[in-house]
């Protein structure tokens, strides 16, 4: 697998497989490059936490195509992000897009869809969880979306806020001529213990030239220098946008494809769902390909 260079910004215009997005003047090549399989088989929506001591557990789930789907998470554990080993046993059951957070008493929370609405579970050692009553998120909202389900949490800490950037999904496609048959966007919300959160309205619209309806796996990360990024793929592979002062920008990076077809709108099986993880001096992102697993790129 190669990943070609995904865009060149010129003056003050990105040129992405046709389609025009204003940013400011600079030049950019993308740093991220393949690595290799981290979990190979029928698995997706990995999420990444430190463990401390140099280990790392990576939670993730099967695809919904294969057999006796109930939901289920899976762990592995790591010291290189490279080399995983599945631990025994299931993490949770009914509990799809697991993002998972280590809390300041050394406990953990789970933030999952369950049912179309985001839950959460709360567990004392990574591996056994106990449901915490209640509905994090539902499909309401103040953006006047009529939204069918909300589903791929991701949370992070900032100050005293816990902030989450969700994935809303409306029951019409965007334009009539993308594969997908839902238009899929991205909104965002916060609060201050961990449960209860105020929601804020849309993060990153997909109904544009650009994402063409879809936008999806959104995770949350604090960067080298202390900037919060919001990554996120859509059909053509994986962006982010800054979250600074309690807004997201609304300029996207394109950072990685695994497509060597720049021309393609809608090349098969993007990478999808990426997560986010420095391991040692090195950034990891992994990210799922559809019936084959998920892999890792490293930024260079």
């Amino acid at each position: 697998m190669k990943n070609n260079l995904p865009f060149l910004i010129i003056g003050t215009t990105v040129l992405i497989a046709g389609a025009f997005l204003a940013v400011s003047q600079s030049i950019v090549i993308s740093a991220w490059k393949f690595g290799g399989g981290a979990v190979l088989g029928k698995y997706a929506d990995a999420d990444i936490v430190a463990l401390g001591a140099d280990q790392y557990r990576m939670y993730y789930s099967p695809e919904p195509e294969v057999s006796d789907f109930k939901g289920q998470v899976y762990s592995a554990i790591s010291s290189d992000g490279k080399n995983w080993t599945q631990e025994a046993g299931t993490r949770m059951e009914w509990a799809t897009f697991p993002s998972v957070i280590k809390l300041s008493d050394g406990k953990y929370r789970m933030y999952f869809q369950n049912q179309g609405f985001i839950k959460s579970a709360i567990s004392d050692n990574g591996l056994d969880w106990t449901n915490e009553a209640g509905i994090r998120i539902d499909a309401t909202n103040s953006a006047g979306l009529t939204l069918t389900n909300v589903a791929a949490p991701t949370v992070i800490k900032i100050g005293d806020d816990y902030v989450m950037a969700y994935r809303g999904t409306i029951n019409q496609k965007y334009p009539a001529e993308v594969p997908n048959p839902d238009t899929q966007l991205l909104l965002w919300a916060a609060s201050k213990d961990g449960l209860n959160f105020e929601k804020k309205g849309i993060a990153l619209d997909s109904r544009s030239s650009i994402f063409q309806g879809l936008l999806d796996g959104p995770e949350l990360v604090k960067w080298d220098d202390d900037s919060v990024r919001l990554y996120f793929w859509s059909y053509r592979g994986v962006y982010h946008v800054d979250f600074k002062n309690g807004a997201f920008s609304q300029v996207a990076q394109f950072d990685y494809t695994t497509s060597s077809d720049s021309k393609n709108q809608f090349p098969m099986n993007p990478p999808g769902d990426p997560t986010l993880a420095k391991i040692g001096d090195q950034w990891f992102m992994y990210y799922g390909r559809h019936e084959s697993g998920i892999y890792y790129a490293v930024y260079k």
